[in-house]
């Protein structure tokens, strides 16, 4: 590819990211596919694409589509709760998220909602509501009909139609919990954790069998703190750090092991927090370290911009 190709290639890169991590919840697969795509254009006849945006997305659409039908093969067999890679989001890796439907669109709880859709449905979803493409244009993507295309919508958001999904707390609220989580965890307060917790809240660890994790969600407020206190218990002794940072579009929690310093790689764990009525209603940690490179890098390279 001449240099102008490639050139041209990475002015597209951010958004083909953006589709294909929506697409499959893993950034690793994200840029495996996306690099997938630079080589098809790479030995594409320029003649032949007339608008290489709509042209790209395309691709990187139809390839997420064949990926999605490997990875749910691979799920059925994954140790424990599996939960999408977290990316840090205030670099603008995802695209802009002014919006509080831009954040949800990239949270890791719609993420996990988004495995109930077939690839093909999910498709379709993500092009409609997080790209504002026109059902012609997804059925020009997706070579199917456009009265299809408009029925697998419909479809889509029927199954995604989870009320506490969709009722999101506002941003300052959010904000306010995720402090108030990270002081008495830092503190090892069990009573200042309890007050912030739904009676019904539930905790997923996604270590994918690579790290010690609890295999199956842990329910309800008294075995969620039971839980809690063991693993401060342990991280207080071996000296692990906290901090916030903006994940998935909302606020989270880095969990660094001993000696890591804010802003480096050497993150061991992602938490992510749902908020309603006020209260934290479910919490998510990736904990998978093959999951947590992407994020690394982008923190390591937020490092050496500083």
């Amino acid at each position: 590819m001449t240099e102008s190709l490639a050139d041209e290639f990475e002015t597209y890169r951010p958004r083909l990211f953006g589709l294909a991590y929506r697409m499959l919840g893993s950034a690793a697969d994200a840029e495996d596919t996306v690099q997938d795509a630079y080589l098809r254009f790479s030995g594409a006849d320029r003649a032949e694409i007339e608008r290489p945006g709509a042209w790209l997305a395309k691709v990187v659409t139809r390839l997420c589509l064949s990926r999605l039908t490997s990875a749910r093969a691979r799920r059925e067999h994954y140790a424990g709760p599996w939960l999408p890679e977290p990316v840090v989001t205030a670099d603008g890796t995802l695209g802009p998220l002014e919006s509080a439907e831009q954040r949800d669109a990239v949270s890791l709880a719609l993420l996990v909602l988004l495995e109930r859709l077939t690839p093909t449905e999910r498709a379709v979803y993500v092009l409609r509501e997080a790209f504002a493409y026109g059902h012609r244009e997804i059925a020009g993507v997706l070579e199917l009909g456009e009265a299809n295309c408009r029925q697998l919508h419909r479809r889509a958001v029927l199954r995604l139609a989870v009320p506490e999904a969709r009722f999101e707390a506002p941003a300052e609220q959010r904000a306010r919990l995720v402090d108030s989580f990270l002081s008495a965890a830092r503190e090892g307060d069990l009573t200042g954790l309890e007050r912030l917790f739904a009676a019904e809240v539930v905790w997923w660890s996604d270590g994918g069998g690579k790290v010690s994790a609890a295999r199956r969600p842990v329910e309800g407020r008294e075995k969620v703190l039971r839980f809690l206190a063991g693993v401060l218990a342990r991280a207080g002794a071996d000296g692990f750090g906290l901090s916030v940072a903006e994940v998935n579009g909302r606020d989270g929690l880095l969990v660094r092991g001993p000696g890591g310093a804010d802003g480096i790689a050497g993150v061991i764990g992602v938490v992510a927090f749902e908020v309603r009525d006020g209260v934290i209603t479910e919490v998510r940690m990736v904990m998978n370290p093959e999951k947590l490179e992407f994020l690394g890098r982008q923190l390591e390279h937020a490092r050496k911009l500083r």
